[in-house]
Order: structure tokens, then C-alpha cells, then sequence
């Protein structure tokens, strides 16, 4: 076989939504891949940015969480929505530097600093309405939906029924093995049975003590597979990349939100787009899996069962 037949056919992009630690600030931990194919990741991406282009934001990061809130000093504001996208950020910068400065003459350290983050995160949206964004996020989630050639793989943990003295590992780490698995098992499932196989590459949001710990976990899989297949059709360790400067990762974090929401909080408008993309045999829900008590009803658990 030439050595061009050998290259990564699909790249699964990894974020995550919640937290890991128990119990943390969610009840729920998602780890979310998606899967494109190498040829058509271009497409994608500037697919994406076209939508973000209408809204002023081809050139910054597409942050599903720090955009879907509101925003308190927009409503201060008199007729915010009438002013134009320059006025409506000039008017939230004015109302941010009043709060910074009434905080630092308080002497509230915790909340100067906290605020300071948020104003940090958020720049780059405060010209737009909490409607505008929350319309922004849909359409691109419109738009994953429509992607047939797009597989979604996530492991999405309810943290109340999972037992770290039981689990042979931490919430991150089963994450991150079912989504490795399920991903290895769909490279399996769409290979050719004569010719070359299909193989993939993971490409992950970067911190670096995530980096470390599933590296090295990767290597073990691809040394002596994971608890439910081998790895043959995963090639090297995780690429960790920057998510501000990678598009596709930002859209695998959108996904990871639209399941941990739904999971959390029963909103269905952002879920039931991105779940179109949920891998799948007929009308089984095999990419996407909620850990939880055995009789949940939600339409994870629902569609896993489905025959």
C-alpha cells in the first residue's frame, strides 16, 4: 500500500462543557467529538466563519458559553438595540470601566478580578443583543445540522451516579476513552473492506494538563486498546491546538454545550439540531451516550436503546 493511502482520512475535533471535579459547578461532564472528513474540513470551516462574517465576528472566537448569557450592562443602556454596532460598544466599554472602577474603590478583589475575566471573555460580542447571539449560535448549529458527512461522538456524564471509588477511572478519562472508542469504531464501520482503510487523527482543545493525561492515555490505547475495542485506525497522539485559532473546535464545543444544557436544564432548540449528527446504525444512537441512572427517559437514552 502507497504511503498516501495511509494518511488520516477524518479529523475528530474535542471540547469539552462543565467540569470534571466532583462536584464542581455542573452536575454534568461532556466530552464532544466531531468528525470531518480531511477533504472537507476546509468547507466547513469557512462555512462557519460566513455565518459569523453577518454578525462581525469572522475573525474571533466562535465561544458558545461566554456568548449564550446576558450581558447586564447592555441593559443600562437606553434603546441599546437602536444603536449601531460602534455605539453599542463604545456604550458597554463606558458602563464596564464605571464597574471595574467602583469595584477597585471597594476594594473587592475577588469580584474586580472576576469581573475583569468576564469583560475579558465577552469583548468581542458586547455589539451585539443577548437575541443576536443566541440567533448566531442557532444558525450555526443550523448549519452543523445540515452537515451529512459530520459524525458527533460524545460521552456525556451525569456526575451525581458516577462513583469514583467503582470507576476504574476519573470522569475525563471515561470520557475521553468512549469517545476514542466510538471514533475507532466508526473508522471500522465506513473502511472499505477491499483497499485502504479509513484512519483519523484527534485534534483536541489544548490545556496542558488535559495534554499530558491523554496523551499518555492514548498511547496506552494504541499499545493495548481500550476497554472495549483496539486501536488500529487512530493515528499518533491528539493533536492539541488552540481553540481561539481553530474553528472546528469551537463548533465541537457547541456541541458539548447543546448536550450538557439539554442534559441539565431541558433546552431542546440547540440539542435537537446537533444530534441530527449523532453517529448511528438505523435508528440506534451509538456516537452519543449519557451515563447516568438506569431508568433515565431523556432522548439520549431513548435513541441508544432504539432499534
Amino acid at each position: 500500500m502507497q504511503y498516501k493511502d495511509r494518511l488520516p482520512t477524518h479529523l475528530c475535533y474535542i471540547d469539552e462543557s462543565g467540569v470534571s471535579s466532583i462536584p464542581g459547578n455542573s452536575s454534568h461532564f461532556v466530552l464532544a467529538g466531531l468528525s470531518i472528513p480531511v477533504l472537507l474540513w476546509s468547507q466547513a470551516d469557512k462555512t462557519v466563519t460566513s455565518v459569523l462574517k453577518k454578525y462581525g465576528l469572522e475573525h474571533d472566537e466562535l465561544h458558545t458559553a461566554w456568548m449564550m448569557r446576558p450581558y447586564i450592562e447592555q441593559s443600562k443602556i437606553t434603546d441599546f438595540v437602536k444603536l449601531n454596532w460602534k455605539d453599542r460598544r463604545s456604550a458597554v466599554e463606558k458602563e464596564r470601566t464605571k464597574e471595574l472602577l467602583r469595584l477597585q474603590s471597594a476594594r473587592q478583589s475577588k469580584p474586580y478580578q472576576q469581573a475583569k475575566k468576564n469583560y475579558r471573555k465577552t469583548k468581542p460580542y458586547i455589539h451585539l443583543t443577548f437575541d443576536e447571539r443566541k440567533t448566531l449560535i442557532r444558525n450555526v448549529a443550523k448549519v452543523v445540522a445540515g452537515w451529512d458527512y459530520a459524525k458527533l461522538f460524545a460521552e456525556s456524564i451525569d456526575k451525581v451516579h458516577f462513583d469514583p471509588s467503582k470507576a476504574r477511572t476519573g470522569v475525563d478519562e471515561q470520557a475521553f476513552e468512549q469517545v476514542v472508542s466510538r471514533f475507532e469504531q466508526y473508522l471500522v464501520n465506513t473502511s472499505p473492506k477491499k483497499g485502504a482503510k479509513h484512519y483519523g487523527l484527534i485534534v483536541h482543545d489544548n490545556n496542558e494538563t488535559i495534554a499530558r493525561k491523554h496523551t499518555s492515555l492514548m498511547r496506552e490505547f494504541q499499545s493495548a486498546g481500550t476497554f472495549w475495542t483496539k486501536i488500529e485506525h487512530i493515528v499518533e497522539t491528539p493533536l492539541f491546538v488552540d481553540s481561539s485559532l481553530t474553528r472546528m473546535v469551537q463548533v465541537a464545543d457547541l456541541c458539548a454545550y447543546a448536550l450538557r444544557r439539554y442534559l441539565e436544564n431541558k433546552e431542546e432548540e440547540l440539542f435537537k439540531l446537533i444530534y441530527q449528527r449523532a453517529d448511528r446504525v438505523g435508528k440506534r444512537v451509538l456516537g452519543v451516550r449519557h451515563f447516568t441512572n438506569v431508568g433515565c427517559v431523556c432522548h439520549i437514552c431513548e435513541s441508544h436503546k432504539a432499534k
